[in-house]
């Protein structure tokens, strides 16, 4: 049996839909199906799932581990804290550094794999790069922009220590720093969602399409730059780490190839058979110091340790998402 956590959020429910694809063995979800602050269903992202072992609430994951734990033979550890609006840093420090922890020294413990997300987040404003490094002076550099980068770099860091003093550790384990994550199932993550989502609705609902204005001179109206990566190569490339023993390290998930949002809008409209028009709107002030005007994956570190596999396009994976997701009466993978 595998152990997915946030099993029922974006990336992780597209994680067990692979995993079934992939005749993996069953999978226990620890998961919230509906989030109990916000009432958030989540329930419909795995509803389809035929490779469900089991649905753990998150306040019984102890009991869990503690009840199963000859049972479980690899970690997929995608729950978290995700938002960049929190700050409670007590709540993330719980959530983001105490929780993984447990879980690493419980898969050290048992010698099984673990595989946890940690977050493109932790590069901040990209002054330092985009180096997945883990054991050089890169990964010391980076300065997170808030409480939710702050949280995963902290764990980096402590994995870094632990890894540097000799500690137990996983027989196999990566970090896997996620860029612009875009696709199904992300529908319960409101203001979080992706851009993809968000022009999709606004050009269905009234033909136009909204996009912040550049403040940095050397960037035009729209041609902010990310690295967008579609959520089904996260979910190959996980699986993929799983089934080949990856030894140990951070590693990025993007494609390597920084795109505009006005690519990305256009594509949009593309997909849906429609002509551009596209309004460009201030960025908020309360975000414009710290918004990021670029971000690009570094993919040499997975290449090198043999994933070959070509990277879903920006029109391949919006052109996918829009015509077998969202332009359907069933947008759940």
């Amino acid at each position: 049996m595998l152990l997915v956590t946030g099993g029922a959020g974006f990336i992780g429910s597209v994680l067990v839909a692979g995993l079934e694809e992939a005749r993996a063995p069953k999978v226990a979800v620890c998961d919230w199906t509906t989030d109990p602050d916000t009432g958030t269903q989540k329930g419909r992202n795995i509803a389809k799932r035929g490779n469900l072992a089991s649905v753990v609430p998150p306040e019984r994951i102890d009991d869990f581990l503690e009840r199963d734990r000859r049972h479980i033979e690899a970690i997929f550890h995608m729950g978290a804290i995700s938002s960049t609006t929190v700050t409670d840093e007590a709540l993330l420090e719980r959530v983001n550094v105490q929780l993984p922890l447990r879980l690493w020294r419980f898969a050290a413990e048992r010698g099984i794999p673990l595989i946890y997300a940690s977050s493109a987040a932790t590069y901040g404003g990209g002054e330092a790069g985009f180096d997945d490094e883990f054991a050089g002076q890169a990964l010391q550099r980076l300065q997170p922009l808030n409480a939710y980068g702050r949280s995963k770099h902290r764990f980096d860091l402590e994995v870094l220590r632990m890894v540097s003093a000799g500690a137990p550790a996983p027989p196999a384990w990566a970090g896997v720093k996620f860029f612009n994550v875009y696709g199904p199932n992300e529908y319960h993550k409101g203001g979080q969602r992706s851009v993809v989502h968000a022009v999709f609705e606004q050009v269905r609902d009234t033909g136009r399409a909204k996009l912040f204005r550049s403040h940095n001179p050397d960037y035009a109206d729209g041609g902010q730059l990310r690295d967008f990566v579609w959520v089904g190569d996260c979910s190959d490339i996980m699986i993929w780490l799983w089934r080949n023993n990856f030894e140990g390290g951070l590693l990025n998930i993007g494609t390597g190839r920084a795109r505009s949002f006005l690519d990305l809008a256009n594509a949009t409209f593309a997909a849906m058979g429609k002509k551009p028009v596209i309004d460009f709107i201030d960025t908020p002030a309360a975000i414009r110091d710290k918004y990021q005007y670029f971000t690009e994956a570094r993919m040499e570190r997975l290449r090198a340790a043999g994933y070959a596999k070509p990277f879903t396009s920006l029109e391949d994976g919006i052109g996918k998402y829009v015509r077998d997701f969202l332009d359907t009466g069933d947008p759940y993978w």
